[in-house]
């Protein structure tokens, strides 16, 4: 690969024009498959590590909060387990000169809706936060177990159903397989109307819906911090929790699915991006699978604790020597294990977080 971006003089001289061209977009197609291994592979780890500790309770999450972060677990794990594959399996079958096919739709209406899926639950996310910090004692009553099952219905159907349309070859848009993104994208200046229509019921509403929830939640631990401040109880050395973690989560949303969603709208007028800008702004939303792991999990001290008892209750099961090299010895891990999952089962039940709890008492 070295050797094809560094042909001398010589070797130029004696390849055609076409011949050239070729054997850079061959090393460009290289480089692009590595890239997207490399993050599938990170996403789907990320993602497998969070599903071990969050299919049992975790200290300070709700029942409704873990079905949510199920949720999104899942649609990230979908850009690992199918998005990728789906693609990667279509750019090394497919031809240069080939055209639309019915696979080529089918992989489209995968990838936009696992794309919708993922925004519709991280908005739903923000939502529950939102009641929960808001209307803690409305809480149990306003989210109830089968409200919160038909949010996350929601968010995973709706997407199927708005964009069947793709499926179809002969259908209302076209698609075409991408040389420049690896990826199998609908011909958006195809259907103007409907390309429109797909970014105002599905990325401005999330996106609204995100920004005003984390809003509100932000400027009410602000004020909780400051009346703390006012009356001595907040401890100075005490992390901004809401800032550490509300802000990571919407800055990284909006850099992952702004400029996606920017170079949609720009392709509605026939006009295309540069092939490697392309390529960015398509996979850029996939990196958000992964960085919901960081900022959505590992940022949480619970979360962390438990993740580390599970590598300890495995290392003991199936490498006793290691464990001991780690100074894991059964009896304290059995210990602090037991103990920890008590501590679980006494939450489990909790219809709000501890979040809602301080901020209501900074409002009272």
């Amino acid at each position: 690969m070295y050797a094809t971006f560094n042909l001398s003089t010589s070797d130029r001289s004696n390849l055609s024009d076409a011949d050239y061209l070729r054997l850079q977009e061959l090393t460009h197609r290289s480089v692009k498959i590595s890239i997207i291994i490399v993050l599938g592979v990170m996403i789907t780890l990320g993602n497998i590590a969070v599903l071990l500790v969050i299919t049992s309770s975790v200290a300070g999450w709700s029942r409704n909060s873990r079905y949510f972060l199920l949720s999104l677990t899942a649609a990230d794990s979908a850009f690992g387990l199918l998005v990728m594959p789906l693609n990667l399996w279509v750019s090394l079958l497919k031809d240069y000169s080939e055209g639309p096919d019915a696979l080529c739709h089918v992989v489209a209406f995968c990838n936009a809706t696992v794309y919708s899926t993922c925004m519709y639950t991280l908005a739903t996310i923000s939502l529950e936060r939102y009641i929960a910090v808001f209307y803690p004692l409305q809480y149990s009553t306003l989210m109830t177990r089968k409200r919160t099952l038909l949010l996350i219905a929601f968010a995973w159907c709706f997407p199927l159903v708005l964009l069947s349309p793709i499926t179809f070859p002969d259908g209302i848009i076209e698609v075409h397989f991408s040389n420049a993104s690896l990826v199998c994208n609908p011909s958006y200046s195809t259907n103007v109307a409907y390309t429109l229509s797909l970014t105002c019921l599905i990325f401005f509403p999330c996106s609204m819906v995100m920004t005003y929830a984390n809003l509100r939640v932000w400027c009410a631990a602000k004020r909780q911090r400051l009346k703390l401040r006012r009356y001595g109880c907040a401890l100075r050395s005490r992390h901004n929790v809401a800032a550490r973690v509300l802000v990571p989560v919407m800055a990284a949303y909006y850099t992952c699915w702004t400029p996606c969603m920017a170079a949609m709208i720009y392709n509605v007028s026939g006009s295309s991006v540069p092939e490697w800008v392309e390529f960015v702004v398509v996979w850029l939303p996939t990196s958000n699978g992964f960085l919901n792991c960081i900022f959505y999990f590992w940022i949480n001290k619970n979360f962390r604790r438990k993740f580390y008892l599970i590598l300890q209750r495995l290392a003991l099961a199936l490498c006793p020597e290691l464990a001991d090299t780690f100074g894991w010895s059964t009896t304290s891990s059995a210990q602090s294990i037991s103990g920890i999952f008590g501590n679980n089962n006494m939450v489990h039940e909790r219809s709000s977080s501890v979040s809602s709890t301080c901020t209501l008492l900074s409002l009272a």
